[in-house]
Formats: C-alpha cells, sequence, structure tokens
C-alpha cells in the first residue's frame, strides 16, 4: 500500500494546542462497523457502549519529564536533550538539538553547580547520541526538578505546569514514556468508577512510549516501514482477566493503540481454546499493524484522532476499513473536531 492512501487534509487550526479543562467533556465519535454509522457524542458517553462483562485494556506508562535544556561545557552553547528510553544503568539514548554540536566526548551541564550532567558516549540511529548522565540523588527525583513535558512538536508552545497533570492518565503508574498514551487522558477517576460499577472489567498493559512516535514514515511502500522497538509488559492478574473475559463471551476494547499493540504482539495460540489467548510477561514489540492485519485479541477501539500518514492511522484502518476511516476524518474536519494528543477522541464498535 502506498503511503498516500492515509493521507487527508487537515486544517492547522483543528490541531488542539491545550487539554480540555474537564477530561472526559471532549467530544467522542462513534463509529459503528457493523452499520456504517457515524455518531456524536461527549466522551462520557462511552459508558453507553459498554456492556457488563467487557473489558477496558490500558496503558498504563507514565511519561516522564524527559526534555531538559542545558548547555555544552567548554562553549556555552544552549542545547536541548530528550530522552527517549534508558539503554542500561544511566546511559539513555537521547534526541539531541541541534545535534551538530555534540559529538562523542562533550559533556553537557543541566544545573548551574554541575550535579546534574551528561557526557556523550556513541552515536545512535537517525541521528540520536547515548548519553551517560552523571547525578546526585535519585535520577527521576532529579529529572522531575528540571525536566519539561515533552509535548509533541505540533503543540506549539512550552510546556507548562498544567502540563505535568493533563499530559498524564488519571491511571498512569510505571515510569518511562516519553510520549502519552493519549486515548486514555481522557479517562477521570469517577469515569472509571462508573465503568467499574457497570460491571465491566478493568485490566492494564505497560508499553512505555519511545521514539516510534516521533518519527515519520519515510517510505512510500509502507509494507517497507519498520518500527521500533518497545517494552511491554504484561501481568499475570492481566492475562487473567482478558482470558476469562474471552472465555465468558465478552469483548476486548483496547483504550489507545499502545495497549492494542501490546495485546497483540502478548497473543497466543491456544489449542485448547482453539482461539488465541493473551500471554503474561515481558518483552519487546515491534509490531506493524496495517490493513490486512487480522487482529487475534482487541475487538474495540478507543482512540484519539491521528496523524495524516502515520502508522497510528495505518492501525485503526486495519481494524476497521482504511476508506471509511479517511470518511470519518473528513467528517471529523467539516465538523471542526479537535485532533492529535490534546484533541477528541474516536470509539470503534
Amino acid at each position: 500500500m502506498h503511503i498516500n492512501d492515509f493521507d487527508y487534509c487537515l486544517p492547522e487550526e483543528l490541531i488542539a494546542q491545550r487539554p480540555m479543562e474537564e477530561r472526559d467533556m471532549c467530544r467522542l465519535m462513534v463509529l459503528d462497523r457493523d452499520s456504517k454509522t457515524i455518531d456524536h457524542k461527549h466522551f462520557y458517553d462511552c459508558l453507553d457502549y459498554l456492556k457488563p462483562g467487557d473489558c477496558l485494556v490500558m496503558n498504563d506508562s507514565k511519561v516522564i519529564p524527559a526534555r531538559i535544556y542545558g548547555i555544552k561545557e567548554g562553549t556555552g552553547a544552549k542545547v536541548e536533550f530528550l530522552l527517549i528510553k534508558r539503554l542500561e544503568g544511566d546511559v539513555w539514548e537521547t534526541m539531541v538539538r541541534p545535534g551538530k554540536r555534540l559529538k562523542v566526548g562533550d559533556s553537557v551541564s543541566f544545573t548551574e553547580d554541575g550535579s546534574f550532567r551528561a557526557v556523550i558516549k556513541d552515536y545512535g540511529e537517525d541521528g540520536t547520541r547515548h548519553a551517560e548522565f552523571i547525578y546526585d540523588g535519585v535520577f527521576l527525583e532529579r529529572l522531575e526538578e528540571i525536566g519539561q513535558m515533552p509535548l509533541p512538536p505540533y503543540i506549539e508552545r512550552p510546556s507548562d505546569k498544567d502540563d505535568k497533570d493533563m499530559y498524564q492518565t488519571v491511571y498512569a503508574h510505571e515510569e518511562g514514556s516519553v510520549a502519552a498514551p493519549t486515548a486514555g487522558l481522557h479517562f477521570t477517576e469517577e469515569l472509571l468508577e462508573k465503568v467499574k460499577a457497570k460491571g465491566v472489567n478493568i485490566a492494564y498493559v505497560t508499553l512505555h512510549v519511545g521514539i516510534g512516535t516521533f518519527r515519520p514514515v519515510k517510505v512510500e511502500n509502507i509494507e517497507e516501514h519498520h518500527m521500533h522497538f518497545e517494552e511491554y509488559s504484561v501481568s499475570e492478574e492481566t492475562a487473567r482477566i482478558v482470558n476469562d473475559t474471552i472465555r465468558a463471551g465478552g469483548r476486548i476494547i483496547s483504550v489507545g493503540t499502545t495497549s492494542s499493540r501490546t495485546l497483540e504482539s502478548a497473543a497466543v495460540f491456544d489449542e485448547e481454546a482453539g482461539r488465541y489467548m493473551l500471554k503474561a510477561g515481558n518483552s519487546s514489540t515491534g509490531i506493524f499493524i496495517y490493513p490486512g492485519y487480522e487482529f487475534k485479541l482487541v475487538d474495540s477501539l478507543i482512540t484519539n484522532f491521528h496523524l495524516p500518514k502515520s502508522t497510528l492511522l495505518m492501525l485503526i484502518s486495519a481494524l476497521y476499513d482504511r476508506e471509511e476511516i479517511l470518511k470519518a476524518y473528513d467528517v471529523a474536519v467539516e465538523e471542526k473536531y479537535r485532533f492529535f494528543s490534546y484533541g477528541d477522541a474516536m470509539l470503534i464498535l
């Protein structure tokens, strides 16, 4: 398939620059794959589409304040780091800007007293650097003091104190992502309680969102695209909840594309059950889901509106139908839905 098969026209003013004041007050487009109908609701209305015995699967990865600013020692040049993932010990894969200024052996200080600094140890893929951090105290605590939330580049403003709360799901727990699993941003603690009260199961997986989120598809034939690997974890409890739901005939409703990729990566065929089930464990995945893929576990999906030509748009096109998804996106533009991370949501039934 050609990359242009996943393009659409988006007016820049529809890209959400700030979140809604109330998380669950955003709009919700509901797509019914059987009737091919579109309904326009608010996010809190998702409760009406959930049934007792269903299971919501959510990614509980927590965004770290991964964007930090420092000074190159010896020259005083200003540099920006975006931490991508921990490689080993205190060495992180890092996007740097401007990249040409940082060579192997260069040092960058992020505090005036030099108590939090980094040394470039190696070159990574696509212009990244491997940086070893030298610091006093606990790394993530220090990062919390000096770092900023890594808002995506289409949000054209600096992050502020509100983003530390709003660019984080209310159920975030496992630190390690450099981008939020944004479909989950719309849930409030009150809405989750209503979900549970309705008899809907909730299960959590962890997939730390990494550099793939920031990288576009650069090939014309999408089948030639390779995803970057991301770490994921499925607990024994989550596997039990999901598999019990499947056995009982309930739906597996994935909250976000990262939850979907985790579920599909951890699916194994169970001979006794005669179908795929969820396997507990820790692993990494580079799964790339695009039209033609047959989902093993995911029945329905809650997601945001995604960038043109993105792997995320390809994933939802695999769950429904590429042409129907693009029609729905055209409707979203006509109805002035808000797009991307802080934007509105879609429920594919």
